[in-house]
């Protein structure tokens, strides 16, 4: 990253909007620009490591954003990378589209610099938080291969988010995991273990101090003995892996899937991600402070 700014790849055929949004996001990263999906897949092609988000109009001439975007989940650096679909086609039905598809945060038009500042460094946060992680997996990939039964007990999001890194190694695939498994584990300590609402991680999210709050919570004389739990085992035809917190439960039916009414909230997609992407099972019991995530073997 140039002068260690996130790098944006805004595509759009319409000229003024490129303008527009290159202004409103030039101040606090790296911008370049396409006017249609196929300039935009070549620059991808040729450069991928250097995008850290991709900002993709849906509806372009020569290639569409589903089409960039079909092209993107095949790739396999670009296919981790987020993508922003920005789209007049508003409706409940084509934001599903996306979802499934991929395109995980989502701007309908028109939208305000505001909202436009909020998704963006929502997925900027993602993409470096999984590059981050990434990197920690090569480092134990060889021998969590060996790993048949573990048990680990954290409370910090840096001990989960290290914990997730190595038995992520113990799987095939382990970039397909690593995010879904960190996501489930951070879970267990902010909603489970910390009682976080989701209203208020949004109302942290928008004041940058979330990560701040976790920190203090954790110093409470009510939270400062609670634990998360996470039980691995390797099995004949799948890995199964166990999270337990000591928290109050939560309504986990409601984020086991991709939801267009919270497409541009900052946060909760983590569940959805870990159902639909990284696991072959995701299963809450109970009252929600126990999930199983399974993976199948082939």
């Amino acid at each position: 990253m140039e002068n260690n700014k996130a790098h944006i790849l805004i595509v759009d055929d319409e000229e003024l909007n490129l303008e527009i949004i290159t202004e409103y996001l030039s101040e606090d990263y790296q911008t370049s620009t396409a006017t249609d999906g196929a300039i935009a897949w070549a620059m991808l092609e040729k450069d991928p490591e250097i995008y850290d988000v991709i900002l993709l109009d849906r509806m372009m001439p020569n290639m569409s954003g589903m089409e960039v975007l079909e092209k993107l989940k095949q790739h396999p650096i670009l296919q981790h990378r987020p993508i922003i679909f920005q789209t007049a086609k508003a409706s409940v039905a084509d934001i599903a589209e996306g979802l499934n598809a991929g395109a995980f945060y989502y701007l309908t038009k028109p939208f305000n610099e505001e909202v436009l500042l909020s998704v963006v460094k929502t997925a900027v946060n993602d993409s470096l938080r999984y590059k981050a992680i990434q990197q920690s997996l090569e480092q134990t990939k060889l021998t969590m291969g060996m790993l048949n039964l573990a048990v680990f007990e954290y409370k910090t999001l840096d001990e989960a988010r290290s914990i997730a890194s190595l038995v992520s190694n113990a799987c095939p695939q382990p970039e397909k995991i690593v995010m879904g498994l960190t996501e489930l584990m951070v879970n267990a300590i902010e909603h489970g273990n910390l009682g976080i609402t989701y209203d208020e991680k949004s109302a942290l999210n928008e004041k940058g101090t979330w990560v701040e709050e976790i920190s203090a919570r954790l110093l409470l004389k009510q939270n400062k003995d609670k634990i998360a739990t996470l039980n691995f085992q390797r099995l004949k035809n799948k890995i199964e892996i166990i999270i337990t917190d000591q928290g109050e439960g939560f309504d986990w039916e409601t984020y086991m899937d991709f939801d267009p009414n919270r497409v541009m909230d900052s946060h909760g997609r983590g569940i959805a991600i870990a159902n639909k992407l990284s696991f072959s099972l995701v299963e809450y019991r109970g009252k929600g402070n126990e999930v199983r995530a399974q993976l199948t073997l082939d």
